[in-house]
């Protein structure tokens, strides 16, 4: 029989799936609004990348599904047999056989706890394994090394920032540090930033597009920037493009197997660099920031 605690975790796994997947979709949106307006190239580029997300994500919720389906089948087959043992008995009872009950004992429920912990923890091991061994060649490991090798031929290495929703801003504050530049809190880059769409508003609406593929009204454009200064919502390139401007530094950021890309490339201040992961994280993409290789910083 299931157990009332399996359940509650079961639960509470389903409703943790739901709500990732609510911040998925809200994912999804930002990056559809990443997306210049008329250009093809990127558009095919964060198709790939939202595909490459709901993937990740059902392969992870199936993964982590996986114990409970074992555990039900288990279960079944522990009431099967727990049946048959009684039926059986029944029947050697009535054909005078009683003493060969001892030879065949039925499992106590405390034993079958054990073995379905037991199996619950074998396919967890099994599963770890198999992640450990898919990450040796997989996207994130490649994406990865490939970024390194890059940083490397330029003097310089990788400094990890937290995945909290505030990566953007962050790397741009430690690159001001790093840079000897007058820093900010993350709190008052996002308010600069929003502040600053918000004042040239006909430069960021142009390519910011509904789900529907229609443009945005300035009501609309008027709440997201209140969630750039309020809330964690990811930051992109039309974040970065505003915050270039702020502190008029051009921002150079580095991604896997492609070109960098330069926002305000025409100012003179010192060059801020961050890296761009696609595949760091499940649930999308994610900003470093860097330093010098044997810097003290």
């Amino acid at each position: 029989m299931k157990e009332s605690n399996k359940l509650g975790n079961e639960d509470d796994l389903l409703q943790r799936h739901k709500q990732e997947k609510k911040d998925l979709h809200s994912k999804i949106q930002s990056l559809k609004k990443s997306v210049p307006k008329g250009d093809k190239k990127k558009e095919k580029e964060v198709a790939e990348q939202i595909s490459q997300l709901e993937k990740d994500l059902e392969d992870r919720h199936k993964s982590e599904l996986l114990p409970y389906q074992a555990s039900n089948s288990l279960d079944e087959s522990e009431d099967k047999s727990y049946i048959n043992v009684e039926t059986s008995n029944d029947e050697i009872v009535e054909n005078g056989t009683k003493s060969d009950l001892v030879e065949n004992p039925r499992v106590s429920r405390a034993q079958r706890r054990r073995d379905k912990k037991a199996s619950e923890e074998k396919l967890r091991e099994e599963r770890i394994l198999e992640q450990a061994e898919r990450n040796k060649v997989g996207p994130k490991a490649m994406e990865m090394s490939s970024i390194k090798e890059v940083l490397k031929e330029m003097g310089l290495t990788l400094y990890d920032i937290a995945a909290d929703g505030n990566c953007l801003y962050c790397a741009v504050s430690h690159q001001l540090e790093v840079n000897n530049q007058e820093s900010h809190s993350v709190i008052k880059l996002r308010k600069l930033t929003a502040n600053f769409m918000r004042e040239n508003k006909n430069d960021f609406i142009p390519f910011m597009y509904k789900d529907s593929g229609e443009p945005v009204c300035e009501s609309y454009f008027e709440k997201y920037c209140k969630d750039v200064a309020s809330t964690k919502i990811w930051g992109g390139q039309l974040e970065l493009k505003a915050l270039a401007n702020i502190l008029k530094c051009p921002i150079k950021v580095i991604q896997a197997n492609s070109p960098p890309t330069i926002l305000g490339e025409d100012f003179s201040g010192p060059e801020l660099i961050l890296t761009y992961h696609r595949h760091l994280y499940r649930l999308g993409e994610h900003y470093n920031s860097t330093m010098y290789m044997n810097s003290d910083n």
